[in-house]
């Protein structure tokens, strides 16, 4: 098959998805590929782009979802009639094809014969990394870390520092240092998918220094690479605006050199799998004082914080009603919030603030003084769970730190009133969607498949990896929580049972959860 256009007539060849499962009339999704600079495959609902492949380098596009295989073989063809990407069988007793679903799933599958069905191969978009520009120009996406988004290198600070922190990442990052034009170098970073090419020029025979030198020379340049990376690489592919839809790929990922500042010209960065690695090339006077002057700044900042954290009344001094143990509380490490803080984050605990309830009582949305989203467990006098299920829970979680475990911000304890603070999850929870007719539809298998493991890598910690063993004992759909990426966290620790670091089993002498 092809996917590309042919100039002479005009003609353009791309999938278009069905309306539905069983309606086969032309749905809002469609995978092409896009000319618009040096070619790139991208999936778009209506005019909205929702992934996009890295440009060809002449063997592969990189990434997990194109890398060679042992079914097929692709490639992008070049001629100056038409342009198009097309995909060859290697065996040719297998039978593939390449499907986009009705969800915008792109889905490749292979015949098997044994059990007379399709077996899907490979999907795409494949995880919460593969949504186009999720962390905006010069942001980049690891799948590895909690959150997704960062900035590309640490010369570059979010935009906007308060939607960064409340996970809303479409504005990017900026340079901590502007270009100048006249004395800027360039950076090579590795291991990272290209940006988007529909700003680009390339040409096909100039040498990688020969590209420097030409990206070097216009102003509006903003990086670099060779076209095709086969034997010691040849050609030349340029930017002319923000870098956009950066994912680490580590070993799959490629080099790119991006124009910086004079003064930021002494790294090179190189992202391997899950970690990211900055060589430090040069080393002198000039780096001891720049280290001093951030380690003041982050004293400051620090004690800026802890001044605000006073102002906001977190240290409550009637906390001693449920932990009368100093030695315990202390062991906790955990902020108290007083009443008045709470009270005010949720508008006098207003029904319009209720999210949702179980049975330690009703849960409401909160938005601290600076900004935070947070979600206000409140104990119900008429609660099924009582203070030691609340202390239990304050204990277990407070001593857990995963990406796939809620977590747990502070506790309000003052009078008869005692309350957890969490982080807040846009998402609600698993069975808000799997148990809804209409909200399971959003979640495609790739999505299902990224919260069971997500639940399995928190389980995992609970039971083998964390200071102390957990066994939840009330694990359900209602309490996995989903934050803004769909990605699972695991709540609500009140029935959960702690061993000692040694013990590999024990008992329960109750029946607890639901």
């Amino acid at each position: 098959m092809k996917l590309g256009k042919n100039f002479v007539t005009g003609k353009e060849w791309y999938l278009s998805s069905w309306k539905s499962k069983v309606d086969p009339s032309q749905g809002e999704y469609t995978y092409r590929l896009d000319l618009r600079g040096y070619p790139q495959l991208v999936l778009s609902k209506g005019s909205t782009e929702q992934f996009r492949s890295e440009p060809w380098n002449g063997v592969r596009f990189s990434g997990p979802h194109l890398r060679p295989n042992p079914i097929y073989k692709h490639g992008v063809v070049f001629k100056n009639e038409e342009v198009y990407y097309s995909y060859e069988l290697i065996n040719i007793s297998v039978v593939s094809r390449f499907v986009l679903n009705s969800n915008g799933i792109g889905e490749r599958s292979t015949w098997i014969d044994r059990t007379h069905s399709w077996e899907q191969y490979r999907t795409m978009p494949g995880d919460t990394c593969d949504s186009f520009k999720l962390c905006g120009p010069y942001g980049i996406c690891n799948i590895d870390t909690s959150p997704v988004c960062g900035c590309l290198s640490d010369k570059f600070v979010p935009k906007d520092s308060k939607n960064w922190d409340m996970t809303d990442w479409s504005s990017g990052c900026v340079r901590m240092t502007p270009l100048d034009c006249h004395n800027d170098g360039f950076v090579k970073f590795s291991g990272i998918k290209m940006p988007d090419t529909r700003q680009s020029w390339y040409n096909t025979t100039m040498t990688l220094e020969e590209c420097r030198e030409v990206c070097l020379k216009n102003c509006s340049c903003t990086a670099y690479r060779n076209l095709d990376v086969r034997d010691s690489g040849s050609g030349c592919l340029l930017w002319f605006h923000d870098l956009i839809d950066l994912r680490v790929f580590g070993d799959n990922g490629l080099d790119i050199y991006i124009r910086m500042a004079s003064s930021d010209l002494d790294q090179e960065v190189v992202y391997h799998g899950k970690k990211r690695t900055i060589i430090i090339v040069s080393l002198g006077l000039f780096s001891g004082m720049l280290l001093f002057a951030l380690s003041l700044a982050f004293y400051v900042r620090q004690k800026k914080k802890k001044l605000h954290l006073k102002k906001e009344g977190r240290m409550d001094h009637n906390s001693g009603q449920l932990y009368s143990n100093k030695n315990q509380k202390e062991d906790l490490e955990l902020p108290f919030f007083d009443l008045a803080t709470i009270v005010d984050s949720t508008n006098n605990f207003s029904i319009n603030n209720k999210i949702g309830e179980g049975g330690f009582g009703p849960v409401y949305k909160g938005i601290l003084e600076g900004g935070q989203e947070i979600a206000v467990k409140r104990l119900s006098e008429y609660s099924t769970q009582g203070p030691n299920e609340f202390k239990n829970e304050v204990i277990c979680i407070a001593k857990l730190q995963h990406r796939n475990l809620v977590k747990l911000l502070g506790c309000c304890i003052q009078g008869e009133e005692k309350m957890l603070i969490y982080e807040y999850m846009p998402n609600k929870s698993l069975d808000y969607f799997i148990f809804d007719q209409t909200q399971r539809t959003l979640l495609d298998w790739p999505k299902r498949f990224q919260i069971i493991n997500g639940i399995a890598r928190g389980l995992l910690y609970l039971h083998q990896d964390s200071r102390l063993r957990i066994i939840h004992r009330d694990l359900k759909a209602s309490n996995i929580l989903l934050d803004i990426g769909m990605n699972p966290k695991i709540s609500d620790f009140g029935m959960a049972k702690s061993f000692g670091g040694n013990e590999m089993a024990g008992n329960t002498k109750r029946v607890v959860g639901t």
